[in-house]
């Protein structure tokens, strides 16, 4: 009876086997690598607004009640999107914390009477929660592989990345953390989480999502990409905010981290976004305490209290933390070149073989992972409790299965713990609330710790860049924290008569490898203030915040850069190189062609230039009297093919007409040209033109931007860099140096009264010849 069971589930394998993709049936799934390889092929966002004239007629007949509306509206959606990123974060803490403790429960139970028993269940377990993971990114979501912070972050900077703002990415993401990180593995649910935010803030702005019947007309109001920039801002310091429940770290990691383009009116929604979604958690983590959800009300929430830990410092405490810095610059730039390096290599070679290998590979690192949390500490002699002060409330050895320090794991006698599974067999949360723990002297080995940080970083770089959602947040700060309290036990063994906490420095080291990896100073000051509740240690972290990034941009970029540029997402950073000093915008473009059209143009030679050409915006040009070539306005692919598919604006007359003179009314609205969020938009290959059609004409006036960026050819490429990043350009002109001028615009001009007569004050825009 037994054979015929294991014989059936045999089959039953065998059948789920066969059903998993191999290399040929992974081609879609591998499509956002393979066009991420590619940055020729990636497509810049609108985040410039296109003045034509159907853009200004429905700004002519809108007035301030509609303003009004519209500011509401994005008020509204601010407070959604904390609403909707507080309460997933919650959830996916609440489901990795029960699954997580369930797990260790269930393990603890066990190993009281077989330790290779409760060895099989905790793998078996853990296994099956990273292939639900994984088995979800790659057969339904294949964007939510990673943090997703570099490709959000590349959205920001003005890149188009299809997928990753999709709701099946948003569902691939929340539960395949929860499989990732409650399977045990070397990542974290933060990173993801900013992700999270992104995709509900993304799918709210487009109203839902049309492919699953889930969308609202009523919620359709933004359709430009400059309006939906604003709001996947809001999401991304949502995700960090839920993350760390820390809203002033989420402002500031959206403004330093992933934002190109900042203004006091985005801060001030981004603000009430944070402070929204630390209500929701809070509101979640109340009820929690009650005992209603399981081990989330044991566990609790990202926050590590040291507040009753080290209350001052002295100055010969400061060349001990300075070092902690230079170690974390050392550690996260080595840590950034190596994954650099293993996540090459993957794409290269093995994710190249198809989803099979994926699951495979992620299923092999979950297998040495489990070995190695629970087979360590079975290797590491107990020490006997120590003798517990006084009102203390940390009890040695913990009870099996529940939280706190002083784990007894495979100990003789019941006053013992382990101390490599304090911090080993626990979950990552636990692991930093012992290891940032006050009061807890000779805790632990130096050996104990220095075999748990060379260990836990090679399973982070080796987990790092798999097929499943991953953050670095979470194992960079136990890395930081496990050498951070080494040297603070040889501070405490140096300086005997000094009042010094070795979960201080604990703290100290986790910003410093933070600081080193990811290179960010002010948010992530921030964030370590908030989730550890300490204003008095905000010098010391910025001092080696600051000590870490100087000694990791020594080496190399910060992680997100680098993952950014191994993807293919072509980023603009804060300041141009140095070699555009020396060079002018026309050597910049010296070996392009341009490609114009005529403001009249016949639509077959429309099509004929969209399938010979890859550019997605073309200059128009008009031929004066004097049959001079005057460049009139900048046209969009994405424009051309909306007029192509309409057909409505096609006319028998190659002659232009004049839309201000009300000849030919302007039949489309601007909200037409928008393209959907994380579309591709219409295709070329999709629209059906009859031979008759070929031979028509379109005007392009009315469709055209009239007022471009324009830049003389002899302009820095460095200047040019700042503008266009600054501006968040698509497009800009190079032109010869213009013959004249007709006005100059100083600051005066520009600080107009609304009660003043604005037809002696009229400003012109400087036209081109």
């Amino acid at each position: 009876m037994l054979a015929n069971h294991f014989q059936n589930g045999i089959e039953t394998a065998k059948l789920v086997w066969s059903r998993l993709p191999n290399s040929e049936d992974a081609e879609e799934q591998d499509g956002v690598v393979s066009r991420l390889s590619d940055a020729s092929n990636v497509e810049s966002l609108d985040y410039e607004v296109i003045e034509n004239y159907a853009y200004r007629e429905e700004q002519a007949q809108r007035g301030r009640l509609y303003v009004g509306y519209h500011v509401a509206v994005k008020w509204f959606f601010a407070l959604l999107i904390g609403i909707g990123t507080g309460s997933a974060a919650v959830f996916i803490n609440l489901a990795v914390e029960n699954f997580a403790g369930w797990k260790f429960a269930v393990t603890f139970s066990i190993i009281q009477s077989s330790y290779f028993a409760g060895f099989v269940v905790y793998i078996l377990i853990n296994l099956a929660l990273v292939f639900s993971s994984v088995f979800i990114v790659t057969q339904f979501a294949p964007a939510a592989a990673g943090s997703g912070i570099p490709e959000i972050k590349g959205y920001l900077n003005g890149i188009d990345t299809h997928g990753i703002l999709l709701f099946r990415t948003l569902i691939g993401k929340i539960f395949g953390s929860i499989g990732s990180v409650g399977g045990g593995l070397a990542l974290g649910k933060e990173g993801p989480l900013v992700h999270t935010g992104a995709c509900i803030a993304s799918l709210l702005g487009q109203g839902g999502t049309t492919k699953y019947h889930l969308n609202s007309r009523w919620l359709q109001v933004f359709k430009s990409d400059r309006d939906r920039r604003d709001l996947v801002t809001c999401g991304c310091a949502a995700g960090v905010a839920a993350a760390f429940r820390a809203p002033v770290g989420g402002v500031l990691f959206a403004l330093e981290e992933v934002t190109s383009w900042w203004r006091s009116q985005l801060m001030w929604r981004v603000f009430f976004t944070s402070a929204v979604v630390a209500v929701v958690v809070r509101s979640a983590m109340g009820w929690c305490k009650s005992g209603k959800c399981g081990h989330f009300g044991s566990g609790g929430f990202i926050i590590w209290d040291i507040s009753g830990g080290q209350d001052d410092y002295s100055f010969e405490e400061l060349l001990p933390m300075a070092v902690i810095g230079v170690i974390g610059g050392l550690l996260g730039a080595l840590f950034n070149q190596l994954t650099l390096y293993i996540t090459y290599w993957r794409r290269k070679y093995l994710h190249k073989m198809g989803n099979r290998v994926k699951i495979i590979e992620i299923c092999l690192i979950s297998l040495i992972t489990s070995s190695i949390s629970f087979g360590l500490p079975l290797l590491r002699k107990c020490s006997p409790c120590p003798e517990s002060e006084a009102n203390s409330s940390i009890e040695c050895p913990r009870p099996p299965g529940m939280y706190g320090n002083y784990v007894n794991f495979y100990c003789k006698k019941e006053n013992e713990y382990n101390d490599l599974a304090t911090i080993f067999f626990n979950t990552q949360d636990d692991a930093i609330r012992n290891l940032f723990s006050a009061k807890t002297f000779h805790e632990y080995s130096a050996q104990s710790l220095l075999t748990f940080l060379v260990m836990f970083y090679t399973l982070a770089v080796v987990t790092f860049g798999t097929a499943v959602p991953a953050g670095q947040f979470i194992p960079g700060i136990m890395i930081g924290s496990t050498y951070g309290r080494l040297v603070g036990m040889f501070v405490v063994n140096f300086y005997k008569k000094l009042n010094i906490e070795e979960g201080t420095y604990a703290l100290l080291g986790a910003a410093s490898f933070l600081g080193g990896s990811m290179r960010m100073t002010v948010s992530l000051c921030v964030i370590m203030v908030e989730i550890t509740n300490n204003l008095k240690l905000l010098p010391l972290i910025m001092l080696v915040l600051l000590v870490s990034k100087a000694v990791g941009d020594a080496f190399n970029e910060g992680l997100y850069e680098v993952q950014a540029r191994l993807r293919g997402v072509p980023l603009l950073e804060s300041r141009p190189k140095y070699y555009m000093r020396k060079m002018t915008a026309k050597e910049a473009c010296r070996n392009q062609k341009v490609v114009s059209f005529p403001r009249v143009v016949k639509v077959a030679d429309i099509v004929s230039i969209l399938q010979s050409s890859k550019h997605n915006g073309f200059p128009v040009v008009d031929h004066t009297k004097n049959g001079e070539a005057l460049v009139i306005g900048l046209i969009l692919r994405s424009h051309l093919l909306v007029l192509l598919q309409s057909k409505v604006d096609f006319q028998h007359s190659p002659l232009p007409h004049d839309p201000k003179g009300g000849s030919v009314p302007i039949i489309h609205n601007f909200s037409d040209f928008a393209k959907p969020v994380s579309s591709k938009g219409i295709s070329l290959d999709k629209i059906h033109l009859s031979q008759d059609d070929l031979e028509m004409y379109i005007d392009l006036a009315p469709f055209l931007n009239p007022s471009p960026y324009v830049v003389p050819e002899d302009m820095s490429l460095a200047k040019v860099y700042n503008l266009f990043r600054q501006l968040g350009l698509r497009h800009i002109f190079v032109v010869p140096r213009a013959s004249r001028v007709i006005g100059l615009i100083t600051r005066k001009d520009l600080l107009v009264e609304e009660n003043e007569d604005l037809a002696t004050v009229e400003l012109q825009s400087t036209s081109f010849s």
